[in-house]
This record gives C-alpha cells, structure tokens and sequence, in this order.
C-alpha cells in the first residue's frame, strides 16, 4: 500500500499507469479516459481489460483482477512489491532509495535475484575472455563455420566455457557465497557418505573433463545438496591412473586450486558435500537475456565428439532469475523491430535466430530451450500479433509447428507459415542461398490453414472417403482453436473445397466445428444488477480518493471550501436518508463510507472481493463529467426507488390474512400509502430527470 509522504506514493503520483502497462499489453482508447487490451493474466479472445487513466487503475471484466500499476507490474513480472516500485521508479528516472522489505524473506528472495543477475553478467564475461583466449581457438572456428564475424558474436555476448571444471568456480567464489552459486544454475556438485574419506584430495577432485569422463558416463549414485533430490548432474569418482598430462595454456590451469571443503551438512550428519564443478565444459555459450537484456540463463553447445561428451545443447535448469517458459531468445534486441514491422518472424534454435538477425531480419526471436508455450504465445503478442512460424522442415519440425500454430491462434495471432526446403533450416538456408533468398521465401509465406490443408493432403491421400474422412479429423481439432465462429464457417467452406469433400456426413461434421469451440473461455463473473442512479453515488463517494498522474491528491473531506464536492454532498444524502440501504452497492456504499481518511487510493479501501470489481466496473464505465445536476438527479431517482420499495412492501403487508380486523393498522397502513403515492407523483421526483440530466447516457 502507498501512504502519503513515502518514496511509493510518490512514484505513483507521477506514474502514468496507461503507460506502463502499455509497455506490457497493446492498449486502445475505449472512451473519454477508458483504454482496453487482452488481458495478460488469462487467455480471451476479445478484449476485457480496462485501464483507466485518470483513477489511475486496471480492472479485467474477465477474470476479475483489478489494482494499480504497481500490482500490475507485481503481478507480470512476478515480483514483490518493493521490487515493483523501484522498477516503476526506473521506467519513470526517479532516483532510487534504499530497498525495504516487508519480510526478512521477501529481502532474501529480492536479494537473491539481484545476485544471481551479477552472477551471470560475472559469467558472461568469463566466458567471452575464454573464447578471446587459446583455449577458445576451436570455438572460435566453430563460430567463423557457422558464418558469425566478431560483431555478431559481441552483439549476442557469445562465449566459451573451458574444459576446466573449476575456473568459473574459482573465479565467482571470491565475490559470491556459496549458496548463490548453487542456485544460479551454473554449477553441479556431488554428495557422499561420510563413511567414505573425509578429506577430499587433489585427486578426488580433478577436473572431470580432464579424467576423459562427461555427462554422459557412469557416475556415483548422489542426491542433491538439499536431499530432496531431483535432476542434477554428477561427477565420476575419478581415477589417478587415467589422469591425463596437462594441455592447453598454463595460465588458466595454473589457476584450479584445491576447491575448499564446504562443512555444510544435508538431512543427517552422514551426509557431506563434495566440490561444486561447472556444469558447462568445452562448450560454445549462447547467453539467453530477460526482454530487458539482462542475461539470466546459458545454452551451452558442446565441441566435443565423443559419446561421453552429454547433449548437444545443454540448457540452464530453471531458477529464481529463468524459467524457460516465459521467456523468448533475442526478444530483448528484437522487440522494437518487431512492433516496428509489426510482425515477429519465429524459429526453433538459438543459431537459427542467430543466423536469420544477422542476415539483416531482425524481428526474429526463439522459443528457448522449450516447446513453445501460451506464456511465450501472450508475451509476443504484447509487441505485434502478426507472426510468420519457420521452424525446421522435419517431421518434429511440422509436428512443434502445428502445436505452435494451435496457441497462436487460440491467442488471435495472423499466421503465416514458412517451409523451407527439406534439409534446410534457417541458419543453413541462409548460408547456402542467401539472405535474398531467403527475404523472398518470407515474402511468399503461407496462410497458416493453407499450411495445414496442405499437411493433411500429404498425410492422408484424399482420393478415398477414409482419406477424407482422416484429414478431416485431422483438421477439426485446428478449426475449433478459432476465437471466431465467422472464420471458423469459412474455413470449413475452404477446406471442403480444398478436399474434394460431397459427404453429406463430412460437411456436417465440418459445420458442426464451425459452430462450436472445444475451449473454453474465460466468463465473467455475474455482476449484480446496478441502476445508473447507483453508479453515479458509488462514483460520487469515491471521488474523494481519486488520483491523478503527476498531480497532488486533496482529500474534499476538510470541510472548508464552499464549492460542489460530489463526496460530501453523497456521504450526507446517504448517511441521513439510508438510500443505498437494500440495494445490490449498500456494502459497497458502507466501505466507501467508512473508509478512514488515512486510505488514499479508492483500490485500498477495505471491501469484498466482489465489491471491488464491482468498483472497478463502475470507475471504469464513466463517460460523463460528475457534475452536481448529475448527482442531484441520481438522488432523486435513488429516493424514487426508495419510496416505491416501501410502497410495494406495504402492498404486500395489506394483503395479510386478517389484518381486516385490525383496523387501526390497517388505517395506518392506508395512510401511509397514500403519503408514499404523494410523494411519488412530486415531480421533483419525476423519473425524467435522471436520464435528462445525464443526455440520455448510462453510467
């Protein structure tokens, strides 16, 4: 929460929250102060998430999420909120305070990204002084074959991890605990029995890579540093008698000393830890950068040819600082192209991306290390929905661009779809033919479902009705992933062109997936009904908090200025009259009413869940200037509904068995009925004046 006069309410003030959020998500304007998006926080097909500019708020009508701009950056970046507001700070150039944290935990988890960020940068420059070096002779021929020249290989800080399984150790160990270290992702370790020596030796400890052994050998059965196991890597007991003569330059080996003995115990104390060793060894190292550059993770490409050497791309597990699903390789070089093309050219690997960018393409980017993801699917979109798919011709190839396809479109994406020629992948295609050649490919690329025909017809000869039959199923699944039930009708038409298809039964099947969709969409939630008059007082009493970018905030509660304040004369009429009693906003009503003065923000004030979106709808739906014609008119229209839910409740009451002999109540029952059809036919009640007051508009 941000309270007046500390360094967060500061930063909101000047925060302009439909531009910070557009950075994440493409906003149109939806009205006077109103801009709308796809929401982030779940998948929709048309748009739902508001952005209102002068309160200064998100809400999603979707799937009911609402806050202001540091919950929003919270919730996308997935961080604290101390670490929300130094960001907002940083897009905004206001000079950063000290970080405070709530918890001791919340500084341990903030700080230890913050090291783990170090950490890498420490480690890029490792790795890109080895390549420099002898010792990077053969990755740097590997790079020149693969067509890279210096500045490409600067421009993506491409690197070489040496064979060695200490230097990097050594060289971070100095500047980072161990802890953080085991946590980045860069290192392995082994655990053994007590039972065993105690002592590591020279010996026991050397280099692995060295011993001829690698991933991919027989190992010592170990678990994990934490003993909850899982998936690491372990080192082989060496064996003094394979040990090989020292090569390569004498510095750098001069440097593996005797890795220190950590004293740290696991579940019981039978458990000691052994050295931690580089995961990466006599690799090529592609750093993988967040979108604002920063590096979080490695792809490590193996030089060695030997079966024992493990994968051939061996990526960083996931960590604090990386999570392979929501992040896309080169996104931080490609994003400004890509808005400015407005179309993003997606490959599968690292050095296709690589290869495409140099090429002069620089609106390509990379699923990293993973199967394209829905995550990746709504990150993209934040830059541009159009996108050409050119992955590998393959079979696996075709099979990740279909996958690829269905949560694109699911997403709403244009798609079109580039095969190359078989055998060819990006990189090689452009090496072999040419960067025209392959600019003129892109040109001619296909429509995603041309695509997709064209991939039924190959796996499922049409001549026949079972073929038809086949390919049919085989696209039904790709035309119910279709937001739109008009396009969906039309594929259905093209593809039983395109298919030869007469069946009857076929072409029912074909509109039967038109009219529906096999997902499910998000709905939201069934909001209570609220009559205008309602809308008007909920904005009248919120007004008091109202925020606006770059401005003061003056509470209309100090009981001193003689002008109209919406606020006071709404709390007033309410807290006298009990108009809002009964109705669908009276808890709403009462929160907004019994929020202290200590509460700033409307989004603060102590209230349900569901009166919250209730707020957010109402805010965010204001299209007309609060004006005191405006509220007077909306409190006669609330005592209208007043009188009338008085006057229908002694109807009801006058329809009581026996209440005929009790005539003294029933006079009194007669009476009143008679005061409450005089006050409605007062035409300062008229029902008229609300919607003439308004121009005919709704709240």
């Amino acid at each position: 929460m941000a309270n007046p006069g500390d360094f967060a309410y500061t930063v909101k003030q000047q925060a302009d929250i439909v531009r910070i959020i557009g950075d994440y998500v493409k906003l149109k304007k939806a009205g006077a102060q109103n801009y709308s998006g796809l929401c982030p926080f779940h998948g929709e097909k048309t748009a739902s998430f508001s952005v209102h500019a002068t309160r200064q708020f998100y809400h999603c009508f979707g799937c009911g999420v609402s806050g202001d701009v540091f919950s929003f950056v919270q919730k996308i970046e997935n961080i604290t909120f101390p670490e929300a507001v130094r960001l907002v700070a940083q897009k905004l150039g206001i000079p950063l305070p000290k970080a405070t944290y709530a918890t001791a935990g919340e500084a341990k988890e903030a700080r230890l990204r913050g090291q783990l960020l170090d950490v890498h940068t420490r480690a890029v420059e490792f790795f890109q002084e080895c390549l420099r070096r002898s010792e990077g002779a053969r990755a740097r021929e590997y790079l020149k074959g693969r067509g890279l020249d210096e500045e490409m290989i600067a421009r993506f800080r491409i690197g070489y991890a040496p064979d060695s399984g200490f230097l990097l150790r050594d060289r971070l160990k100095g500047e980072f605990s161990e802890e953080v270290l085991r946590e980045s992702g860069l290192f392995s370790w082994k655990q053994q029995d007590s039972s065993q020596p105690s002592a590591v030796s020279r010996q026991q400890t050397q280099d692995p890579a060295r011993t001829g052994k690698d991933e991919g050998a027989p190992s010592l059965s170990v678990r994990s540093v934490d003993g909850q196991g899982g998936d690491f890597d372990s080192i082989p007991p060496p064996k003094p008698q394979d040990q090989k003569p020292e090569t390569g330059n004498r510095k750098l080996e001069a440097e593996v000393r005797e890795p220190a003995l950590s004293l740290s115990k696991g579940p019981t104390s039978e458990v000691r830890a052994a050295a931690m060793y580089s995961k990466f060894r006599n690799r090529v190292m592609f750093p993988i950068a967040s979108e604002a550059g920063k590096v979080i993770a490695f792809t490590g490409r193996t030089l060695a040819a030997d079966e024992k050497a493990g994968p051939k791309y061996l990526n960083s597990p996931e960590t604090a600082i990386y999570s392979k699903g929501k992040v896309l390789f080169n996104l931080d070089l490609a994003k400004e192209w890509v808005r400015k093309f407005d179309y993003a050219i997606l490959v599968e690997g690292q050095m296709d991306c690589i290869s495409v960018y140099a090429a002069g393409f620089h609106n390509v980017i990379a699923s990293s290390g993973t199967a394209f993801t829905e995550l990746q699917a709504k990150l993209l979109g934040r830059f541009s929905k159009n996108v050409v798919v050119n992955f590998d011709p393959d079979t696996a190839g075709a099979r990740a661009t279909e996958r690829t396809l269905g949560l694109l479109v699911e997403e709403e994406f244009t798609i079109k779809v580039l095969t190359l020629e078989p055998g060819f992948d990006p990189d090689l295609y452009i090496r072999r033919k040419g960067k025209e050649v392959y600019g003129n490919a892109l040109k001619h690329s296909q429509k995603y479902f041309d695509y997709l025909i064209e991939r039924a017809r190959a796996q499922f000869p049409v001549r026949s009705g079972e073929g038809k039959h086949k390919a049919v199923n085989y696209l039904l699944p790709h035309i119910q992933r279709v937001p739109s039930r008009i396009v969906r009708d039309e594929l259905a038409h093209e593809i039983a062109q395109k298919l030869g298809i007469d069946s009857a039964v076929l072409r029912q099947e074909l509109r039967h997936a038109a009219a529906t969709r096999s997902t499910s969409a998000v709905k939201a939630p069934a909001e209570a009904q609220v009559t205008d008059a309602e809308k008007i007082l909920i904005r009248a009493l919120a007004s008091a908090r109202q925020m606006q970018p770059g401005q003061e905030h003056l509470s209309a509660r100090d009981g001193a200025e003689e002008e109209f304040d919406p606020a006071r004369q709404a709390a007033f009429v309410l807290q006298n009259e009990g108009l809002h009693h009964g109705l669908a906003t009276e808890s709403l009503a009462e929160s907004l009413l019994n929020a202290g003065p200590e509460v700033a923000d409307v989004l603060e004030v102590p209230a349900t869940e569901s009166d919250r979106r209730m707020l957010a709808s109402i805010l965010l739906k204001e299209d007309e200037e609060l004006t005191a014609e405006v509220l007077e008119a909306a409190v006669r229209a609330l005592r209208r509904i007043h009188l009338r839910r008085q006057q229908e409740q002694i109807q009801r009451e006058l329809k009581r068995p026996g209440l005929s002999a009790d005539n003294i109540r029933l006079r009194e029952l007669l009476a009143e009925l008679e005061r409450i059809s005089r006050a409605l036919r007062d035409p300062s009640l008229a029902e008229a004046d609300l919607g003439a007051s308004r121009n005919q508009k709704s709240a």
